[in-house]
């Protein structure tokens, strides 16, 4: 590991004075990503600043609804808490299923955000990773890539996002508030990850000195009614081979909206919009529900060792479809 500074601030503006514009300099609450990573020496801060005594700790109902959740609201707190559970159960399932018990009671909002690939090349700093070292390769083209991506991906990298929380906020029209030294913005969740294209290795919008502050759920009415698949190779503490978080509204056996998210096989949560715009004045059946899963997985790409996915993507569409509409 690399030398660094470490402080301590307590309030959101020394965060960002201590931040400025360094590049080299970054926020640590939970430490449940970066410090593996700079361990590993794939991150190599200059300056690490603790943000844990910063005021963002709460899940708030706001007038309008919306939910407004701390960016250092832990994992556990945000799965458990009455609210989410009720009327968001995709959120709180998809939280639980995430890492272990021990690393949801550290791991925060914001640092679920920004947690970088799970790609074992990108892990292993001796093969080339354009994520790690832009220009030097993507080892996972042509190598073993069971657990990479099928949709999103270029010639530059196939490595999958790999947070199953990220996964139900993309389904939930969420908005991340974000404040600087020129102040305060918010970002919608879909606008906040960005696809490799040819600069992999910068994940999302981010510049030096933001500061997430927090995470904001849309007043969705049928959110309630809602479901989070995940299949993986084992029952617990593993990422996800694929992963579907849908909402639906149904009336009289008729879908009125739908909220459809993918995991496991994006370079970014996915949302699948047209899947969600092609079940709208549909029946809630099987017909439906498999020429969606159809829908979304259309644009897939499959390689040597992750095709199954395709598959293995649309059944998973299904059985949450099935969970959430009957």
């Amino acid at each position: 590991m690399y030398p660094f500074i470490f402080t301590k601030v307590n309030d959101s503006a020394g965060a960002i004075s201590a931040v400025g514009t360094n590049p080299h300099a970054k926020f640590i609450s939970g430490g449940t990503n970066i410090l593996d990573l700079m361990k590993m020496n794939i991150e190599k801060p200059e300056l690490l600043i603790d943000i844990n005594n910063l005021d963002f700790k709460k899940i708030d109902v706001q007038s309008n609804g919306n939910i407004l959740i701390g960016a250092l609201v832990r994992n556990s707190d945000l799965a458990y808490n009455a609210t989410i559970s009720k009327h968001y159960p995709l959120l709180s399932q998809a939280l639980l299923a995430g890492a272990s018990a021990q690393l949801r009671n550290m791991a925060t909002t914001a640092g679920n955000l920004l947690q970088r690939t799970r790609c074992y090349y990108f892990y292993d700093t001796v093969m080339p990773c354009n994520k790690r070292e832009p220009g030097t390769g993507c080892s996972a083209l042509t190598g073993y890539n069971r657990m990479h991506a099928i949709l999103g991906i270029s010639d530059k990298c196939i490595a999958t996002h790999p947070s199953d929380m990220c996964v139900a906020l993309a389904a939930l029209d969420t908005i991340i508030h974000v404040q600087n030294a020129s102040g305060k913005r918010t970002i919608p969740f879909a606008d906040f990850h960005l696809l490799p294209g040819d600069t992999p290795h910068i994940d999302n919008v981010l510049q030096p000195g933001d500061l997430i502050t927090h995470v904001e759920i849309a007043a969705l009415p049928f959110a309630n009614n809602s479901t989070y698949v995940k299949v993986r190779d084992r029952a617990s503490y593993e990422f996800a081979l694929t992963s579907a978080a849908v909402a639906l509204d149904v009336s009289g056996g008729t879908i009125k909206a739908a909220r459809i998210a993918l995991g496991g096989v994006g370079t970014k949560p996915w949302r699948a919009t047209a899947a969600e715009q092609f079940v709208a004045g549909k029946p809630a059946n099987e017909e439906t529900y498999e020429a969606a899963a159809g829908l979304a997985l259309k644009d897939a790409k499959g390689y040597q060792y992750n095709a199954f996915k395709i598959e293995l993507a649309k059944r998973s569409i299904i059985s949450a479809l099935q969970n959430t509409g009957g």
